[in-house]
């Protein structure tokens, strides 16, 4: 008389055959991921950088500006040329106005190669429409704000500024580009009583 043997359901086998493939899918995935997200430029966070972007002395920038206050409005060339507390702005194109040379230091503001004064403030918003914060806009284009004052600021998913609160002025930082293995800003607007200021930049020197 012969055993009898239960039939096999083929449950096992096929549960055993299913779960390899999910491990094997699954692993492919993880390869996939792994393959197609790129280490980060700077893996600094914020204070850090923050820190490092403050102690940057001399650098040069050249991009352009579209001014927009009220119904009127400008445009112009900016290659700004910072070294230590000494910035140099130069503003050319189709100004409506003439190119201007803006030049602050520790004696004050210079507009056009007039003597550094006070008095600076008054020229240049006469000639540009509005006052410039050229002091504070030496580190808003870094993408960081003026250690002089303060400032309210959100960032983005990568610990970079993408709006900042100071001196009466708003700045959103709406693009960034990568220069010398960090992120710097591309693209910002600021704005402040019926005066927007849109900053491409195009190209930086230095800054490391």
């Amino acid at each position: 008389m012969r055993a009898h043997r239960p039939a096999s359901s083929g449950i096992g086998a096929a549960g055993r055959f299913g779960g390899a493939r999910w491990c094997l899918l699954l692993l492919a995935v993880l390869i996939a991921a792994c393959a197609t997200v790129a280490p980060p430029m700077h893996p600094a966070g914020w204070t850090e950088r923050l820190q490092l972007l403050q102690r940057i002395a001399n650098w040069d920038l050249q991009g352009r500006a579209a001014v927009a206050i009220g119904s009127r409005g400008w445009q112009a060339s900016v290659d700004w040329r910072q070294h230590a507390d000494q910035s140099v702005v130069h503003l050319a194109g189709p100004l409506g106005i003439g190119a201007s040379v803006l030049a602050l230091g520790p004696d004050g503001l210079s507009v056009n190669g007039s003597p550094p004064s006070p008095e600076g403030v008054e020229i240049m918003e006469r000639r540009l429409g509005f006052a410039l914060p050229v002091a504070n806009l030496r580190y808003w284009l870094l993408g960081i704000p003026d250690p002089a004052s303060p400032s309210s600021i959100r960032f983005n998913s990568q610990d970079r500024v993408s709006h900042l609160e100071q001196a009466g002025w708003t700045v959103d930082f709406l693009r960034y580009r990568v220069h010398a293995g960090d992120w710097l800003p591309a693209l910002l607007v600021l704005r402040s009583e019926g005066v927007r200021v849109r900053i491409v930049v195009d190209q930086w020197k230095g800054a490391r």
